[in-house]
């Protein structure tokens, strides 16, 4: 690994920030613990509820973290095609017995307040998920001492996060669970998202900064091969979320292996971002008719997906999950990072000893 991550962490292993509920402050201590780096998802969150994770995570371990912030969104979205998807969810919002949310609820997730906090109170890494942040609020966490990754999903991106000055990019495959990082939300491109091994090797010829490779990965051996295309680590998220320390809802957990779940697409069913889910009922209904309109469709359908949790209905749950969910484990968190590096030590051996035929 790169010796900015080195002095971090010891193993080649990022807990990916997962927000909704699945990244909480025992999910990361475990991980840091174990010689990652774990993360907490400060997105959907109030930048108190943040801060609060962070002092309940702090009290958990002494290890370094990270936290994750979604930048604001511009607004690019049609009103007119938020309101004919709110219509076409009327019979969800009947089914279930609630209301729609308000489209119209913010844009910005609390960045600014967000911010405050994290320039007030330091972590030792901050990174950010749909764009990249301004040189000044790059300038401003190191200043406080803290590192920052920022994710990307073309070469072009990566250049950009470099130019901006942050420490790491993170390199998102279009394998990974959950949502796509792109910095622009742009219609035209869904589908045509890059594979994790051309991208990292693409994003490695592009810039100087250290890379972590995002999307799809599971097993010790994949760390290993993202590493020999040229990362300096790995970020896992559907590997983690089986985890028993993992904050995610027992029927997603299950949903992972079971069989009725046999594949995930991108959609904008749920949050009108391209995001990677299995493929259950809700998506299959209404991905076709989604619009391009984030964070507005993520606050429509908000209540829905809380009421089938409650319900207990995974057929209306956004079960994010990468392209690897066949292969999760549930495993205690810091013994999944014990087995992973068990397995990346195993394919760097079998990687020396054919190297040396």
């Amino acid at each position: 690994m790169s010796s900015v991550l080195t002095d971090l962490f010891p193993h080649p292993i990022v807990q990916a920030p997962m927000a909704g509920g699945v990244s909480v402050p025992q999910l990361a201590a475990a991980v840091s613990d174990a010689g990652g780096l774990g993360f907490l998802a400060a997105g959907y969150k109030t930048a108190d509820g943040m801060y609060q994770e962070i002092k309940q995570l702090r009290g958990l371990t002494s290890r370094p973290f990270g936290v994750n912030l979604f930048l604001p969104q511009p607004e690019t979205s049609d009103p007119a095609a938020v309101d004919v998807y709110a219509h076409q969810l009327a019979g969800e919002a009947s089914w279930y017995e609630t209301g729609l949310g308000d489209p119209d609820s913010g844009r910005d997730d609390g960045y600014d307040a967000k911010l405050a906090v994290l320039l007030d109170n330091p972590v030792p890494v901050v990174s950010f998920h749909f764009g990249v942040p301004a040189r000044e609020v790059i300038d401003s966490l190191h200043r406080v001492g803290t590192l920052t990754f920022v994710t990307a999903t073309t070469a072009e991106e990566a250049r950009a996060v470099e130019r901006a000055g942050a420490d790491v990019v993170i390199a998102q495959g279009v394998e990974a669970g959950g949502h796509q990082g792109t910095h622009r939300d742009r219609p035209e491109t869904d589908g045509s998202g890059i594979g994790l091994l051309s991208l990292v090797a693409q994003v490695r010829e592009s810039v100087g900064i250290p890379v972590v490779a995002a999307g799809g990965i599971m097993r010790g051996g994949q760390i290993a091969a993202v590493c020999a295309a040229g990362a300096s680590a790995a970020q896992l998220g559907t590997a983690f979320v089986a985890a028993h320390e993992s904050g995610a809802h027992a029927l997603h957990k299950q949903a992972l292996t079971n069989p009725l779940y046999a594949r995930t697409e991108l959609t904008r069913a749920f949050t009108g971002r391209p995001a990677r889910a299995l493929v259950n009922r809700f998506l299959r209904e209404h991905g076709p008719y989604a619009p391009a309109a984030y964070p507005e469709v993520h606050h429509l359908t908000a209540p829905l997906r809380k009421a089938a949790a409650k319900a207990g209905d995974a057929q209306g749950l956004a079960l994010w999950a990468g392209q690897g969910h066949r292969m999760a484990r549930e495993l205690p968190a810091g013994q999944l990072v014990e087995v992973l590096v068990a397995e990346l030590a195993a394919a760097r051996t079998a990687l020396s000893a054919g190297g040396a035929r």
